[in-house]
């Protein structure tokens, strides 16, 4: 077993890299587990989770969620909280898809309704919203539009007529991450981003129109709006080519701001600057501008999927947003460490936040249950929506996974499975997918990613958000 001589099991379902691990780490790490996915735990997960606790001002421990991989820096599903005056923030702990997230809306049809039509409904979605790699909208936004759009995100799609104001009060921020200047954001990556607004993307991004299949607590699932038989879109993509160019010209910026502070640096990818620093506040207002321009995109194919489902049935068919969760995102968040409520930066990479009963970022409509938590699975695979807890505010810093992990690369699954014999097989059990090309069916085969019920089973069992319902797919548009 790949992590039997380097992590101590300190109770079920979570390990710790010792202090002692490497030079330099400042805390421990904990890695939440079971005994089955820890045997597929790559030991660059462990030095990653490792070199994180190695970066000035971490609180706790390094984390890495159960859908841990090797990534840029942090791990995917890696999670540190710094603090306000001594800590750091890092490009690599956010990612180059700033604010890939995920949001759920859910539709007054039942899955009868939609099965015999569900090869007429994935073409009409996959029509109305452009995907795959270098898609490009059907509209423009101008320069001034551009800069609305990182200034306030969601909102300015909504004032623009794509929704209605309820969806901005069920998006994680507002959707509109404050303390964003679009005047942080290059030229590159406004030319960038100009042509993407309103685009799926490539990769793991997709559209899905799935089946409650499972309800686990009927009371949660009543506040969030979801009975079992009832239809679901799953809308998954972030920031496009906008946010990956911020983060990349922030990657130079940092590595000479580490340089230029004195930072030993464990893994150059970790390259970072203190967060009272200027270099630190303009990656923020430059990191806000793409999450507000991620939201903005998710708000825009949300209206394009509901204008799709009301086409086809020839009638207004209502489709409420549940919940939008961001990915990849530093926020200034107050949490309790040691006793004392402190102002912490908490990176979030591949990991979601998940927000206990009675915080006040949680929208009114679920205060009293807790902030939803939504998990996608991979095409033939379940997704989950959860509840954030108090056990995960104490644990986690209200963290938990974002997904199910890959276990084989992009490049090890084009090798070694054929996408038309997946859609084959997906087909046979029912479901429809479609997408540009059947190595983007291949890149994202069920098989290339860990079973997300084992993952989900880590953490309901650890208690750092709970199971509220289990999605199945009917038809999928992949990016």
């Amino acid at each position: 077993m790949v992590a039997a001589d380097k992590l101590k099991k300190i109770s079920e379902d979570v390990w710790e890299i010792p202090t002692d691990y490497k030079p330099g780490m400042n805390v421990p790490g904990h890695i939440f587990l079971s005994d089955r996915l820890i045997e597929g735990l790559e030991s660059g997960a462990i030095d990653q989770t490792a070199n994180v606790a190695t970066l000035p001002g971490i609180q706790r421990y390094s984390m890495a969620m159960p859908d841990v991989h090797i990534g840029y820096g942090f791990p995917i599903g890696g999670v540190a909280a710094f603090d306000t005056e001594t800590g750091v923030i890092s490009p690599g702990g956010v990612g180059f898809d700033i604010n890939c997230g995920v949001r759920l809306l859910r539709s007054e049809l039942m899955a009868d309704d939609v099965k015999p039509h569900k090869v007429d409904l994935i073409n009409a979605l996959y029509e109305a919203v452009p995907s795959g790699l270098g898609s490009e909208s059907k509209f423009r936004v101008n320069d001034a539009q551009l800069a609305e759009v990182f200034r306030t995100g969601a909102r300015w799609a909504v004032e623009n007529g794509y929704g209605v104001k309820a969806d901005l009060e069920h998006c994680e921020e507002n959707g509109e991450m404050k303390g964003a200047d679009p005047a942080k954001v290059s030229k590159k990556a406004r030319d960038r981003g100009r042509p993407q607004l309103g685009t799926l993307g490539s990769g793991n991004h997709f559209l899905e129109i799935q089946k409650v299949e499972k309800i686990y607590d009927e009371a949660v699932a009543k506040a969030f709006g979801l009975k079992e038989g009832q239809v679901t879109v799953m809308i998954h993509c972030g920031s496009r080519g906008a946010g990956h160019q911020i983060c990349t010209d922030y990657v130079k910026t940092m590595e000479q701001a580490s340089r230029k502070y004195g930072i030993k640096l464990y893994d150059r990818q970790l390259a970072c600057a203190p967060l009272s620093s200027p270099e630190a506040k303009d990656y923020f207002a430059a990191m806000a501008a793409g999450a507000n321009y991620a939201w903005a995109n998710r708000q825009i194919i949300s209206h394009w999927v509901r204008e799709a489902f009301s086409k086809y049935y020839k009638r207004d068919v209502r489709m409420d947003l549940v919940y939008d969760v961001a990915h990849n995102v530093a926020k200034f968040e107050e949490h309790e460490v040691d006793g004392v409520k402190k102002a912490l930066c908490v990176h979030r990479k591949g990991a979601t936040r998940a927000f206990a009963p009675g915080r006040s970022e949680v929208p009114v409509a679920y205060r009293d249950v807790g902030q939803p938590v939504i998990i996608p699975g991979s095409m033939g695979s379940a997704s989950y929506v959860l509840a954030g807890t108090q056990r995960g505010m104490e644990l986690t810093f209200g963290s938990t996974c974002h997904g199910a992990g890959r276990v084989m690369s992009r490049s090890a699954a084009l090798k070694d499975i054929r996408g038309n014999e997946v859609k084959r097989q997906l087909l046979e059990r029912g479901i429809v997918v479609k997408a540009p090309k059947d190595a983007a069916i291949a890149e994202e085969a069920p098989e290339v990613y860990k079973e997300i019920d084992e993952v989900i089973a880590v953490v309901d069992g650890l208690g750092i958000s709970k199971k509220v319902a289990r999605l199945v797919p009917i038809a999928v548009a992949k990016g």
